[in-house]
């Protein structure tokens, strides 16, 4: 049957597969898990092992990008498809390039590689092998000939099949750098891109299109895109999305970075750019990556002329007299204000491309392609990993993933010798477990949020006793704008933008912001008010913009001010500060209502002061919500204390709803404190009777009693200053 390639897609989930409509297979008598061989356009062959899809076009195949380099057939080519059946292997015997020695290390390498292949005797196949190289080890896929297999011509790798590697190197087969490149990320293709669609599709249209069918630009009468400048967040995978599509048009591909042109000579920089720039055009279609281009064309204007020249250059070279050909000219970088607005233009990089960090549908995408090749046991739950790594980028969830998998590999260390052989069982029962995970959930950080204060909080409504009326005007104003965007846009309605928590001290205001953020699955940056006080002028503001820059870039995000009276008090108040409190105000008010829309991103603000803050503040559209947190009543002193002792071992005689009936005037950390002291008299008790059975522990009447006694009339003493402000809510 004669049928026209697909990509396989990252629905594939391993090498070796490929894809076909239930027309296709039943036409060539095949069902799921059987084999076909493919021959490609030049005469190739490779053997797949078939499933069947019931969205797939009935005249293509879907092959993964293993197969189509084997049989030497790219998307859109013609290839014939039959059936065959394939044997368990015993024994399989490769051909290696000239230019790889024959050594015994290459075995267990080449094992990895093949076990789960199905061969042809004869084929060439790709593999990754780890090289000596006079820069030190390397990876580099190298061709590799399948020589002899046994018991038949046409077999599938088993665990158990004998590997060897024939002492005579093949004839006529060597190692094309250009198709056969020693880097890690070497061949990255469409399918290892995750959660990157539009992104990908925007790309694809400025660079593969051109470069594939200029004619199409000829026809309409314009010249194509000749740039394109990738930003976004580090490790969103700029570079990944620039070589991928390099590979998949066969280009010439070359990198620039800062450092490696850089020079004390006079002029020796500016030669090094034309040299790049020289080879692409020589061997066009091109793409010349300008990796981290902030540090190699920064804005003129400042110290020293050496960065000048180099931008004056790299203008010369992207926009001069001298046509520049079928060359693309692809910039990334993590701060696109940085560059030199010269080279902002059309004609130089014609779009621009945000890179943002991935939503939960692109997180999951990304884990399931780092985990194609990974030994996942059942109870591992990539929706669930992808629901926990809010802020996470792609750089970040194949960090978790090689984590993850060296916390699999410390379980079983103790069970083999480092220097020995490694038993087959061992290799067989290696997986990575939902435990695994967590493990390494802990020592993965989200990079994209680093630089500031951030946590999912693991806080839940249940956990906040009483507040019925807050929480409610809290699901509101953050949960309904993100769980229900449709509604709001029938009535045409905006969601607020801040919300103002005000209420004496230990009310919960703190805790009503982390359980808004881990319900309406937000990430949440919290910000101490005194932390971005300095005493450099523009610095707290500077402060301000980060904080709100991260936050736009990682929405759905929930801004937390603690303290917000520490650095947004009334203008004009105090003369002594240098005036950086109205310049902080000044920036907040600009961050809450300026140009730039905060879109999915919601302030939160707590104080006990309220009247403390600038009036322009609390006008509508900036803190327009304001909900008072103020002192529980009796029900919800009930409710706080059993959040509080819901893990504390009580004994039959305490009675909560007398507790409740006697606290009174304590708000939620007072009745948190109290339920810690009555713990500690119960663990002194404890030790001081000499009792050894952890068992016998239980909290009595008697120890809250005396936690009653310690605490005395409230731990906010007294009537704190801020009640009974008058703040309409």
């Amino acid at each position: 049957m004669e049928l026209t390639v697909r990509r396989l897609g990252r629905q594939g989930g391993g090498d070796g597969l490929a894809v076909l409509s239930r027309e296709a297979m039943d036409e060539l008598g095949l069902g799921s898990g059987d084999y076909v061989v493919v021959s490609g356009p030049s005469g190739d062959h490779a053997v797949a092992q078939v499933l069947p899809s019931d969205d797939a076009d009935p005249r293509t195949i879907r092959l993964d990008e293993r197969l189509r380099r084997t049989a030497r057939a790219d998307p859109e080519a013609t290839v014939s498809v039959e059936r065959t059946e394939v044997e368990s292997a015993d024994r399989v015997t490769v051909a290696l390039p000239e230019e790889i020695g024959v050594e015994g290390g290459l075995k267990l390498t080449l094992r990895d590689e093949l076990v789960g292949q199905a061969l042809i005797a004869g084929q060439t196949i790709p593999v990754t092998l780890r090289l000596e190289s006079p820069s030190g080890p390397a990876e580099r896929s190298v061709p590799v000939r399948v020589a002899e297999t046994r018991p038949s011509d046409r077999v599938v790798v088993r665990d158990w099949t004998k590997i060897l590697v024939s002492p005579d190197p093949a004839e006529g087969l060597s190692i094309d750098p250009s198709e056969y490149p020693a880097t890690n990320d070497a061949r990255a293709t469409y399918e290892d891109i995750g959660g990157l669609e539009d992104e990908l599709e925007q790309v694809r249209e400025m660079i593969e299109l051109p470069m594939r069918h200029p004619e199409l630009f000829r026809v309409l009468g314009i010249e194509p895109p000749r740039g394109v400048l990738l930003h976004g967040p580090p490790g969103t995978g700029k570079t990944l999305l620039a070589r991928a599509v390099a590979n998949e048009i066969d280009a010439y591909f070359t990198t620039i970075s800062g450092p490696e042109i850089a020079s004390k000579y006079y002029g020796e920089s500016e030669e090094r750019l034309r040299d790049v720039f020289e080879e692409a055009r020589e061997n066009e279609p091109a793409i010349v990556l300008l990796d981290d281009l902030d540090s190699l064309a920064p804005e003129r204007g400042g110290d020293g002329d050496a960065g000048r020249r180099i931008v004056a250059q790299l203008l010369s070279l992207m926009d001069g007299l001298e046509e520049r050909g079928r060359v693309t000219v692809v910039g990334t970088t993590n701060r696109p204000n940085a560059i030199d607005p010269a080279l902002r233009r059309p004609g130089r990089f014609d779009r621009e491309i945000e890179i943002g960090v991935p939503d939960r549908d692109g997180r999951e995408e990304i884990l399931r392609i780092h985990a194609r090749g990974m030994p996942l046991a059942e109870d591992v739950d990539l929706e669930a990993m992808a629901e926990l790594t809010h802020g996470f980028v792609g750089a970040d969830l194949e960090s978790l993933a090689t984590e993850s998998a060296m916390y699999a590999l410390r379980r079983v260390r103790e069970g083999f010798d480092v220097d020995g052989e490694l038993e087959a069982d061992l290799l067989a029962s290696l997986s990575v477990t939902a435990d695994d995970v967590r493990e390494a959930l802990r020592n993965v950080e989200p990079s994209a949020l680093r630089e500031v204060f951030v946590e999912v909080p693991d806080v839940t409504w249940e956990d906040v006793g009483g507040l019925t009326e807050a929480k409610e005007r809290l699901r509101e104003t953050v949960q309904w704008p993100l769980e229900y965007p449709e509604a709001f846009e029938r009535v045409a309605l905006e969601p607020a933008t801040g919300v103002l928590l005000y209420g004496p001290p230990g009310t919960g205001k703190t805790l009503l912001a982390k359980a808004v953020a881990n319900e309406s699955r937000s990430n949440f940056i919290s910000v101490k008010g005194p932390e971005l006080l300095d005493k450099y002028v523009g610095e707290s503001e500077r402060g301000v913009r980060d904080v709100f820059e991260k936050a736009r870039s990682n929405a759905p995000t929930v801004v937390f001010f603690d303290e917000i009276d520490a650095i947004a008090g009334q203008r004009g108040r105090n003369a002594s500060d240098s005036g950086v409190g109205e310049r902080v105000v000044s920036q907040l008010l600009t961050e809450l209502d300026g140009l730039e829309e905060l879109e999915d991103v919601v302030v939160i603000a707590a104080t006990n002061r309220p009247d403390l803050l600038d009036d322009a503040l609390l006008r509508p559209g900036r803190l327009d919500r304001h909900v008072e947190v103020g002192e529980p009543d009796e029900a919800a002193r009930r409710a706080v204390f059993e959040i509080h002792t819901r893990e504390q071992p009580l004994a039959e005689d305490v009675d909560l709803d007398a507790l409740a009936a006697r606290t009174e005037g304590y708000v939620g950390a007072d009745v948190a404190a109290v339920c810690r002291e009555a713990a500690t008299a119960a663990v002194q008790s404890f030790v001081r009777s000499g009792a050894t059975a952890v068992e016998e522990i239980f909290v009595t009447a008697d120890h809250f009693e005396r936690a009653l006694d310690e605490v005395g009339s409230g731990a906010s003493g007294g009537d704190p200053v801020g009640r009974g402000d008058g703040l309409d809510g």
